[in-house]
C-alpha cells in the first residue's frame, strides 16, 4: 500500500496526502499555491506552503469516508484497520463527495473514455445491489469502482438519466445517491422522500429527490446537487465540505453532546464564510425551525454543507432530512440544542430567544418566522400528503409525521403566543 496519495481537486492536482508514523500529514502542491486561482481544500485547511498535521487534516479528510458498520466492513473487504483513513481512501477515495479525488503518485488522472462510462443495470441487477449493500457498502472492491461517500446509513453514488440506473466506472462522475431502506427504521425511504419533498414545497430548497420502486423494492434517488452538467453535455464535479470538515472537527465528534459544533458555531462558521452572508444566514435559521418541527432529530453538523460553486461558498442545499421522532425506539434528544435544550418538549419562548440571540438574529425578526412557518407548515403537510401521484396517502409513518408536525406547530404558536412562556 501507498504512504503517499496525490489529492486531486477537479482535475488538478493540489497537495499530497502522506501516512507518517501511522498519521496523516497533507501538504498544498508548490504548484498549486503559486497559481493565481488556487482554492483550498476546505476551510479548514487554508492555502500555505507549511503542512497540516495530523489534528489539523484529519476533519476533512476522515470526512469524506463513510462511518460506523459501514466503514468497518470495506475495512475488512481490503484487509486494513477500520481505523486507517489513509488506507480507506485509498482504495475507495475516486468518487467522493465535492470534487476531491485520490490518487496513487504517478497515476494520470481518470478522463472517461467516453461521455457516459456507465455500468447500466437492470432491474434484477439493481435488486441485487439493494441486497448487496449491507454486506458490501460502496459495493467496494468491484472492477472499476472507487466510490466514497460520508455517513453512517448505506448509500450508493450512482448514474440516473431519468430511466435508467447505472453504476460510474473509471472516474465518471456519478449523478445521483441511492439510499436504499433503513433496516431498523420502519419505511425510513417514504418518511425522508415525504419530509424532503416537504422542504421542496415550503420553498426551503432542498436537493432534489424522488421515491423508486424496483421489483417491489423502494429506495430514495437524490439528485446530487455537487454535480453539474456543462455547455458540452459533460458531467461536471462541484467542490463541497459539510460543517464537520469546515469547522476542523472529526466525524466522530459531529454531536454537540459529544464535543461536536453547536448552532452558534454552524452560523458563525455562514457568517464568515459566505458572501452575501444574510441570505445564507436566514436560510439555515429555516433549515433549523424546519427540522425541529418535522421532527428531525439527527441534524448533526454533517448533515449541513457549504457549495463551492462561485466565488464565495454558499449554503448548500437541504439533505439527509427525515423525522425521527416518530419512532419511539430513536432518541427523543435532537443533534444540537435549541437555547439550552435537546428536547423539543421542553422548548419554550424563550429558548427560542436564547437560540436567536446565540446566532445574531433580532429575536423579534426571529419570532416572526419561526411563527410564520409553523403556521404553514401543517396545512402544506396535509395537502402534500393528500396529493395525487407520489404514494404518500395511505402511508401509516407519513400519517405519523403530519399529525406530529401538527402536534409541534401548534405547542410552538401557543408557546411564542404566550407571553408568560
Amino acid at each position: 500500500m501507498a504512504h503517499e496519495l496525490e489529492v486531486w481537486l477537479f482535475a488538478d492536482r493540489v497537495g499530497t496526502l502522506a501516512l507518517v508514523a501511522a498519521r496523516l500529514n497533507f501538504r498544498y502542491a508548490s504548484g498549486w499555491l503559486s497559481r493565481p486561482d488556487a482554492v483550498a481544500l476546505s476551510a479548514s485547511l487554508p492555502l500555505q506552503a507549511e503542512p497540516f498535521d495530523d489534528h489539523q487534516a484529519r476533519p476533512f479528510f476522515a470526512g469524506l469516508l463513510p462511518e460506523g458498520q459501514m466503514r468497518r466492513l470495506i475495512a475488512q473487504r481490503f484487509q486494513v484497520s477500520d481505523q486507517n483513513d489513509f488506507a480507506l481512501l485509498d482504495y475507495i477515495g475516486g468518487e467522493c463527495a465535492g470534487a476531491v479525488t485520490f490518487l496513487e503518485p504517478g497515476q494520470a488522472f481518470p478522463v472517461p473514455t467516453r461521455n457516459d462510462d456507465v455500468q447500466w443495470l437492470s432491474d434484477e441487477e439493481v435488486g441485487a445491489i439493494l441486497d448487496e449493500l449491507p454486506r458490501r457498502p460502496m459495493l467496494a472492491g468491484r472492477d472499476g469502482l472507487r466510490l466514497s461517500l460520508a455517513g453512517a446509513q448505506d448509500k450508493l453514488p450512482v448514474v440516473f438519466d431519468g430511466a435508467r440506473i447505472g453504476l460510474p466506472l473509471n472516474g465518471t462522475p456519478s449523478s445521483h445517491i441511492l439510499k436504499p431502506a433503513i433496516h431498523s427504521v420502519e419505511d425510513s425511504v417514504t418518511n425522508e422522500g415525504f419530509c424532503m419533498a416537504l422542504a421542496e414545497a415550503m420553498q426551503l430548497k432542498p436537493a432534489r429527490s424522488k421515491v423508486h420502486v424496483v421489483l417491489d423494492r423502494s429506495f430514495l434517488l437524490v439528485e446530487r446537487y455537487d454535480r453539474l452538467i456543462d455547455a458540452q453535455g459533460h458531467r461536471q464535479r462541484l467542490h463541497q465540505e459539510d460543517f464537520c470538515q469546515a469547522l476542523g472537527v472529526v466525524p466522530e465528534m459531529k454531536y454537540q453532546n459529544e464535543g461536536g459544533p453547536d448552532l452558534a458555531r454552524c452560523f458563525d462558521l455562514v457568517r464568515r464564510v459566505t458572501r452575501p452572508s444574510a441570505p445564507q444566514i436566514l436560510r439555515l435559521f429555516d433549515y433549523v425551525i424546519f427540522n425541529a418541527l418535522i421532527g428531525n432529530h439527527d441534524a448533526h453538523a454533517k448533515n449541513f454543507s457549504l457549495l463551492y460553486s462561485g466565488k464565495a461558498p454558499v449554503l448548500a442545499p437541504f439533505y439527509d432530512t427525515l423525522s425521527t421522532a416518530v419512532y419511539p425506539t430513536l432518541t427523543p434528544k435532537m443533534a444540537m440544542k435549541i437555547g439550552s435544550k435537546y428536547k423539543f418538549s421542553e422548548v419554550q419562548a424563550r429558548h427560542w430567544e436564547q437560540f436567536a440571540g446565540g446566532v445574531g438574529l433580532a429575536k423579534a425578526q426571529a419570532k416572526r418566522r419561526i411563527l410564520e412557518l409553523a403556521k404553514s407548515l401543517p396545512a402544506t403537510a396535509r395537502k402534500l400528503q393528500s396529493a395525487h401521484g407520489p404514494g404518500f396517502g395511505e402511508n401509516a409513518v407519513v400519517e405519523r409525521i403530519t399529525a406530529l408536525i401538527e402536534q409541534r406547530c401548534a405547542l410552538t404558536i401557543r408557546r411564542l403566543s404566550d407571553p408568560t412562556a
